[in-house]
This record gives structure tokens, C-alpha cells and sequence, in this order.
């Protein structure tokens, strides 16, 4: 089974440091880690739209190859970010270039993804194939277009004076209609649609920063953040063998779980905590603002199914995204605890979902941001303490089969 070791980690982590379009006036900081939470929330839709008439083992096996695909497209870019994207094509276009790249990036990697054994073979596998045809690479490259293109409509009305600006617009226009027969695209790019508007406000979580009241580097934002989260979930789900449900469940359920923090913000623990009926009004509240902004348009507009997935992926109905819960024919069922689910419900059959797990990849994205700031010379009391809360909470974890001490104990 995979091994979890910090260098793993601070990989994952390290999208939050690179600046996007960084040759270009931009009206706030785009950050590669942004771009690729935006980029997997889009390509979970688009999964659901194109599998809904799938047999359950294809449409697990898909979001599977979907979710590991924007994992290995996501380490590969982090090893070229200083390459601009025409260039970037030009050198695809080459395969002998093309190969030669490929393989300086995959000995930048080894050392780091190697550990994780059969996925590390998959990545090789994925970046050294040719075929861009299937299903899998259509819908995340949609999904990366459109991200990109979100991004690119913040900077242009500033960069007027730029002569590239027009055939990067036409650039993005004539590749994206190239997607457009793909289950739910067509809804995507259409304006003012319920998943238009869906796209839309989870590309605004980027401007949601973490942690305001303790300046940062790098300031990372709640959709960075789901991301992080995301990643550690997925790779946690596997080091414990996971069934491929339970692995693709915590993956989304990771990159969604502070999706209501776009209707009430990102509220620091201790104001939370310091009201005791808080935590109620706030989860009251955005589960009305949820089903007036996002829920209510989606069904009126035939996404019923999507929205009874994006709910499970929340918890909404067992109380909580860090509820452990699986599923009995329609209903949704409570289980008690991470043994529960890891013995007795660890089945594709049972689409379960991790609770506990879950809360503790939300923990340890939280230490790296906290550590990572401390470590780069930007401290303060409050982030000195909240390190070593979220570290001392981590080892206290009843989750044995993580081996969060040992890890935690490298980042001494």
C-alpha cells in the first residue's frame, strides 16, 4: 500500500506558492493550486453528467481515472509552471521534445512518487501514452479550459494594451467548442444557466483567504485549501485500500466540503467555538442559502441527480461532511466511526464515505499552511498556536493506521 511521508505532503502543498499568468497585470494573485481546485470541481460535474447512464463499475472506474488524471496533469504542472502554454504546445507537438520533457519531469517526481507504488506506475503510464481521445483526458481538458478561461476574464478588461490578449481569447473560444458535446458543457459555457452559475461561484472561493486575522505566506484561499484537502484524502483512502467508492468519495467530499463558505465565509475556529449556538445558525444558514443559490436552480434546470451527489459529498443528510456513512438501497446511512466503515462497509456495493478521515485531512492541510508560513519567516502568536493545537490534536488521532505521529514528527 502506499506510504504517506511528508515530502508528499509539501508537494501537494506546493501549487500554493506558483503564480499563474504571471506575465500578465492581474487584479488579484491567480495561484496554481486555485486553478486546480476550479479545474476538479468542474471535471466532478462533467464525471456525473457523462456517467449517469454508465453501469455503477464504470462510472466508479471512470471517476477513478478522472480524479488520478488531474492528480498526475496537476504534479506534471508544477514541475513546468515556468513554461507558457503556447510554448508548451509547441513542444507537444514535437514527440520527440515531448518525450524528452516528459522524462525530466518524471525524475524530478520519482523520488517523491514512488513510494506510492501501482499509482506511481499509472502516472508514468498516463504521461508517456499518446492517446488524448478518450473520455477521461476530453473531460479534463474541458475542465482545465474552462478554469483557465474563468481566469483569463479577470485579467483582460486590465490588459488592454497587451497585443496577445485577442488570440488568447479566440485561442480559448475555438478549443472549447470543441467540447461542447460533452454531457453538461453546453450548459457550462451557456450564461446565466444553473451550472454556469454553479462554475462561476466555485471559481470565486479563490477569493476567500484563509485565515485573516494571521497574515500568511503564502495566503492561501478556502478553494486552495479543498484542493489540499482533496489530495490528502485521496491518497490517506489509499493507503488504508480503500474500494475505489470510498477513495473517489473522499476525494470529492474533500474538495466540496467548504463549498458553503462561499455563502458565509471562512469564520476562524475560535469565533465558532466562543458561541455555543453558532455552529448551529451558521450550518442552518448555509444549507438555505445552498438550496436557494446553488440546489433550487440546479433541479429546476433537470440536475436533480447532481444535486443529491454534491449533498452526499456534504453530509447534509447525516449532519455533517465528517460523518462516516454509506448507503442502503436509496437511504443514507450513519456509521459509527472509521473501524466501522473500514471493516464492515469498505465495499463499492455500500458507496461509502469517510467522516473522520475526512476531518483529519482538513486538520493537517490547516498545520501545513500554519507551518509552511512559520517556516517561511511570517509568523505570529496566533499561528504559533494554532500549530501546535492542530499538530497536538493530530497525534492524539484514534486513527492508529495513518501513522500521524510519525509523519507529524518529520516536520519537526
Amino acid at each position: 500500500m502506499p506510504v504517506i511521508r511528508k515530502s508528499l505532503l509539501q508537494l501537494i502543498f506546493s501549487g500554493a506558492y506558483l503564480l499563474r499568468w504571471n506575465d500578465k497585470l492581474r487584479p488579484v494573485e491567480l495561484l496554481e493550486i486555485d486553478k486546480q481546485a476550479h479545474k476538479m470541481l468542474l471535471a466532478c460535474v462533467l464525471w456525473h453528467e457523462n456517467a449517469r447512464h454508465l453501469p455503477a463499475a464504470e462510472r466508479l472506474a471512470l471517476a477513478r481515472d478522472i480524479i488520478e488524471g488531474g492528480l498526475f496533469d496537476y504534479f506534471y504542472r508544477l514541475i513546468i509552471t515556468d513554461i507558457k502554454p503556447p510554448v508548451f504546445y509547441k513542444i507537444k507537438e514535437n514527440p520527440d521534445h515531448y518525450r524528452q520533457l516528459t522524462e525530466h519531469v518524471l525524475a524530478r517526481l520519482e523520488p517523491v512518487l514512488s513510494p506510492l507504488g501501482p499509482f506511481w506506475d499509472r502516472m508514468r503510464a498516463w504521461h508517456r501514452s499518446t492517446d488524448e481521445s478518450g473520455l477521461v483526458r476530453r473531460i479534463l481538458t474541458a475542465a482545465h479550459l474552462f478554469a483557465s478561461q474563468w481566469e483569463f476574464h479577470l485579467l483582460k478588461p486590465l490588459n488592454g494594451f497587451d497585443d496577445e490578449m485577442d488570440d488568447i481569447a479566440r485561442s480559448f473560444a475555438e478549443r472549447l467548442d470543441a467540447f461542447r458535446s460533452l454531457a453538461g458543457m453546453e450548459a457550462m459555457l451557456t450564461p446565466n444557466t444553473a451550472l454556469a452559475r454553479l462554475a462561476n461561484l466555485c471559481g470565486q472561493l479563490r477569493f476567500q483567504i484563509r485565515w485573516t486575522q494571521a497574515p500568511r505566506i503564502p495566503a492561501t484561499s478556502v478553494l486552495g485549501h479543498m484542493f489540499i484537502v482533496a489530495a490528502f484524502a485521496y491518497f490517506f483512502s489509499l493507503s488504508v485500500d480503500a474500494c475505489t467508492a470510498r477513495a473517489n468519495n473522499n476525494f470529492f467530499c474533500g474538495l466540496f466540503h467548504d463549498l458553503p463558505e462561499l455563502l458565509t465565509r471562512d469564520i476562524i475556529s475560535p469565533v465558532k467555538q466562543s458561541v455555543a449556538s453558532l455552529p448551529g445558525i451558521l450550518k442552518e444558514y448555509e444549507e438555505a442559502e445552498l438550496e436557494r443559490r446553488i440546489f433550487r436552480p440546479l433541479r429546476e434546470e433537470g440536475f436533480a441527480a447532481l444535486v443529491e451527489r454534491i449533498s452526499y459529498y456534504l453530509g447534509l443528510s447525516v449532519g455533517s461532511e465528517f460523518q462516516e456513512c454509506r448507503r442502503d438501497g436509496e437511504n443514507i446511512v450513519k456509521v459509527a466511526g472509521f473501524e466501522a466503515l473500514q471493516q464492515s462497509c469498505n465495499a463499492d456495493a455500500l458507496d461509502p464515505k469517510d467522516g473522520q478521515m475526512i476531518k483529519v485531512c482538513d486538520w493537517l492541510a490547516a498545520f501545513l499552511e500554519a507551518h509552511s508560513s512559520i517556516r517561511n519567516g511570517v509568523s505570529s502568536p496566533h499561528l504559533q498556536e494554532a500549530q501546535a493545537r492542530l499538530k497536538a490534536t493530530l497525534c492524539e488521532s484514534p486513527l492508529e493506521c495513518l501513522k500521524l505521529g510519525a509523519l507529524l514528527a518529520d516536520f519537526d
